[in-house]
């Protein structure tokens, strides 16, 4: 039976380890994300992309505890949020003004098409964070610059690691809400000094080049072919390159809110403060950005779990 892989990172090795490789695609995932915030489809779409991204990411850098790919602007899209737990948990949510973005298809009379992510977050910034859960953090931050998400990626490793990086990242939109949303990519990085052996220093360039070219060549039909597992595609770009599977990370939803949590953020405020959170039906009401949880409690709740 094949494996369908989805929802799956895969990392490789080509040429004796001189490129490291991850290749991923996404589709349970999205379907759930995009459910619970049904946010317009240009919105979603960035989202997805950006989804895929964080998990590439990810699967790039060796940690433990919280991943955290963030994009913020100043357009109608002003931040895209992707968390990837290193044990396979995923949650993705947006923050976007439906007014603006309405504004913005009209200057640009192009409403009902895609836009490429950076257009709808315009001026800002592109950042990852890795919390390991112990107070100690990671932080990579590059402007937001280039004419799609994978240029402005592919700036970052330029600009703040200095790693020679390849990437290709492809989304398909669903016409209608019976359709199916996917997102994958692959990415291909050379670190300097590891890996390589026995490759003299002037095939370098013509490897990269051969190994960029065959990453080229993956088409969105083929990634995307449930018929095909990611090792399948993997063997079918690199065969001829040494190709080792090193390792899959399966991956699915999972939001880290809950009650609990909630209670105790809400027992930092004096009853004065709760009293002014009250909705009409005498309820604080509150509602994850992640995962469209809601959550109630009443002053008297809080006050009793506080006492």
């Amino acid at each position: 039976m094949t494996n369908k892989n989805f929802d799956t990172c895969t990392s490789f090795l080509i040429d004796n380890g001189l490129f490291v490789g991850r290749i991923v695609r996404l589709k349970d995932i999205l379907k759930t994300i995009i459910h619970k915030h049904g946010y317009v489809k240009n919105v979603s779409s960035a989202l997805a992309e950006t989804t895929a991204l964080a998990v590439l990411l990810a699967n790039a850098l060796k940690f433990e505890g919280l991943f955290t790919l963030q994009l913020q602007g100043n357009g109608p899209v002003s931040t895209l949020v992707v968390d990837v737990t290193s044990d396979g948990k995923l949650r993705a949510c947006a923050n976007y003004d439906a007014e603006h973005l309405k504004k913005a298809f009209a200057l640009r009379k192009n409403e009902g098409e895609i836009e490429p992510t950076p257009h709808l977050l315009g001026n800002g910034t592109l950042a990852f964070t890795i919390d390991d859960g112990k107070n100690n953090y990671h932080q990579g931050i590059v402007d937001l610059q280039g004419k799609t998400l994978i240029e402005c990626a592919l700036r970052y490793f330029k600009q703040s690691e200095q790693i020679e990086t390849m990437l290709k990242i492809f989304i398909n939109v669903p016409e209608d809400n019976e359709g199916e949303w996917l997102a994958g990519g692959i990415l291909l990085q050379r670190i300097p000094d590891i890996g390589g052996k026995n490759i003299n220093l002037d095939e370098i360039p013509e490897l990269k080049n051969e190994a960029e070219i065959l990453m080229n060549s993956l088409k969105q039909e083929e990634l995307f072919d449930d018929n095909l597992s990611l090792t399948d595609i993997l063997y079918r770009l690199y065969h001829a390159n040494n190709l080792v599977i090193t390792k899959e990370n399966h991956y699915e939803f999972k939001c880290s809110c809950n009650k609990e949590k909630l209670l105790k953020t809400l027992q930092g405020f004096s009853e004065d403060e709760l009293s002014e959170m009250l909705d009409d039906n005498g309820k604080i009401t509150a509602k994850c950005g992640f995962c469209s949880e809601i959550y109630q409690f009443s002053i008297a709740e809080i006050l009793q779990k506080l006492n």
